[in-house]
């Protein structure tokens, strides 16, 4: 992945030999899963940058291995996923209102999400779910400490965003109101696509609205009593760079459908 200045200019490159897995789902999908390695990190904003209240304090957390989907789950794995024996609740053939086998899913739910990963779990005899939220930051940043695994900021050759919006002194590029096809854009450092920008992405962890009291293991974080709210993580093709930025965060209803929504999954 190429590294940027705030200018969008490509200061350094990072390569790395990424370890996967993949599993075939029906005779035109399968899912491909990236070993994401043990590590500590600081989680949250750090930088002097654009940052948010719900993104501090920031604190270190410290995770075990995991495996990650090297996509957010795309049109054609939810169809193969669809259409197995339900668990608890059913799901659409076809929710997504930008069609296409290699666009990721949106329009999705995070009820829907989980059922999604309960599926493929009885059908893999594996376990998956959604990412914790720590999970899901420390795969976006692979490493890196700046406000995007990119660097200082993005650019339209690096990821899809609402590109009528700066984030530092990257050169302005035609907007694009809708998803592009997952992999257009080059992985980060542990091998994985689209982690800033395309869909926002659900996490398992219920919406806190800061950091006070959070984990430090890398565990779900789940609120006291109920909860209505669910984590989103990465942005989408409709947002502001900053809002894609590897710390920004928000909250949405567990039963919200957006088209700026999908997810990927985790296997532990």
């Amino acid at each position: 992945m190429p590294i940027v200045d705030r200018r969008g200019q490509e200061v350094d490159r990072q390569t790395r030999q990424a370890h996967f897995f993949s599993t075939e789902l029906g005779e035109t999908s399968n899912l491909t899963m990236v070993a994401i390695p043990e590590g500590r990190f600081m989680m949250g904003e750090t930088s002097n940058g654009q940052k948010s209240d719900q993104e501090l304090p920031a604190h270190w957390v410290t995770l075990k291995p995991f495996f990650m989907s090297r996509y957010p789950i795309t049109q054609a794995q939810w169809q193969a996923v669809a259409q197995l024996p339900q668990i608890n609740r059913p799901l659409l053939a076809q929710p997504a209102h930008f069609v296409g086998a290699d666009r990721p899913i949106e329009s999705v739910s995070w009820l829907e999400a989980v059922e999604f990963c309960d599926r493929l779990s009885h059908y893999t005899s594996k376990t998956y779910r959604l990412p914790s939220e720590s999970e899901w930051e420390y795969a976006c940043r692979a490493g890196m400490s700046t406000p995007f695994a990119t660097g200082l900021t993005l650019t339209s050759e690096l990821a899809n965003y609402n590109t009528q919006f700066a984030y530092a002194a990257e050169p302005a590029a035609a907007y694009l109101p809708e998803t592009t096809p997952v992999g257009n854009f080059a992985p980060n450092a542990f091998g994985l696509n689209d982690m800033h920008g395309n869909v926002w992405e659900w996490c398992a962890d219920h919406w806190h609205s800061d950091y006070k009291g959070a984990p430090a293991q890398g565990q779900v974080w789940i609120k006291d009593g109920q909860s209505t709210l669910r984590s989103l993580r990465g942005g989408s093709w409709a947002d502001t760079p900053s809002q894609a930025r590897s710390a920004s965060r928000s909250g949405y209803p567990a039963d919200g459908l957006n088209r700026m929504i999908g997810f990927r999954v985790v296997h532990v």
